[in-house]
């Protein structure tokens, strides 16, 4: 009953259930920030929460600079509502500097280096220029220095967690960089502390249940920092004891009794996971290996069937449509047409029709 309620609340905090209709930039502002650093699995969790969406709905958004895809809280890419970005980057520059002097160094990409690929990148782009990744490396190369063995995307990284530049819209499949002064010329400014209030806010009333625990590991801050966000915010929120541990969630937003939990795949990376540090309320541990197989950090899409994890899925798209294969843990038994209906809506959200869905126990 304990994880049922913990599962039901994030659901229906998350905006995965319920009936709810949310835009896609007010679906990212509620979230705070979206994992995404699997493109076309980002802008799924996003449609997925704002039913009426289709993706292009979604990359019209992103051309009108709604939303900004760039890296930010524990150095990975998010997708950020974009009078956010400033603060949510200094909020967790210092911190991520920190952490990978050490990679840096090992790169040969010291100071000097990662001041002249800056210095390259805005010549390059500045005036409203949009450049895709590889011709702007290819730039960088032509100036003598190096951009292999992950060296170009450090320089990226570095770039933009200067606060220099960000992902702009699609150029055809290949996303472009912008910089991120000229792209949102306005952004809200906040002092550290307002930051941490900020963020604690979003993360409990769009994640709850929730710990201080899983906040902190989410925002990449320390445990103390979390704390003293989630002390700012205790009048907004309220918690529960479960065992012997604090979880909380907005005062605003109370899952019905009678609310359903429902059957969904999620895409891979989602918040609904990737939210927490401690998942064992939603995913089993025995089947926790089998959503991000050899453990290589890469998350697979899932089936979560009344709030657990209980498979895996993958589309294929075709010339005249998709197929979907889906790899239940267990047999799904009546649930397997919800499944397939959940296949239906993703479908829709991409604009083409299914060819095929295939079930592999």
């Amino acid at each position: 009953m304990t994880n049922t309620l913990i599962a039901n609340s994030r659901l229906y905090n998350q905006m995965i259930s319920g009936s709810l209709h949310h835009t896609p930039e007010q679906v990212v502002k509620k979230m705070g920030a979206m994992q995404a650093q699997d493109y076309m699995q980002a802008v799924w969790a996003i449609g997925l929460r704002s039913p009426a969406t289709k993706l292009a709905d979604i990359e019209r958004v992103i051309a009108e600079r709604k939303i900004i895809l760039t890296w930010t809280l524990r150095g990975t890419l998010h997708f950020v509502p974009a009078e956010d970005v400033k603060w949510m980057l200094q909020l967790s520059a210092p911190r991520l500097a920190s952490q990978t002097k050490r990679r840096m160094a090992e790169l040969g990409l010291d100071d000097q280096t990662l001041e002249r690929c800056r210095e390259i990148i805005v010549d390059a782009l500045k005036g409203g220029k949009q450049m895709d990744r590889s011709v702007l490396l290819q730039l960088i190369e032509e100036e003598g220095i190096h951009t292999g063995n992950q060296r170009g995307y450090h320089m990226l990284w570095n770039s933009a967690y200067q606060g220099l530049i960000c992902f702009g819209p699609m150029n055809g499949k290949q996303q472009t960089i912008v910089l991120l002064e000229e792209w949102v010329p306005d952004c809200r400014e906040l002092s550290y502390e307002q930051s941490l209030q900020e963020l604690a806010l979003r993360y409990f009333t769009a994640r709850g249940l929730a710990t201080v625990q899983d906040f902190a590991w989410w925002a990449g801050i320390t445990l103390t920092d979390a704390r003293r966000g989630l002390e700012s915010v205790k009048k907004e929120l309220q918690s529960t004891d479960i065992n012997g541990s604090e979880y909380c969630m907005s005062n605003h937003r109370v899952v019905p009794a009678d609310e359903e939990s429902g059957i969904y795949l999620l895409p891979g990376f989602d918040e609904y996971i990737l939210g927490y540090k401690d998942r064992s309320a939603v995913l089993e541990p025995e089947t926790a290996p089998l959503i991000v197989p050899g453990n290589n950090g890469v998350f697979l899409p899932m089936i979560v069937v009344g709030g657990q994890v209980i498979g895996t899925w993958k589309r294929s798209i075709k010339k005249k449509g998709i197929e979907i294969v889906i790899h239940p843990f267990r047999e799904l038994g009546n649930a397997e047409e919800a499944v397939c209906k959940a296949a239906e809506r993703y479908a829709a959200f991409i604009d083409l029709s299914i060819l095929e869905i295939n079930v592999f126990s």
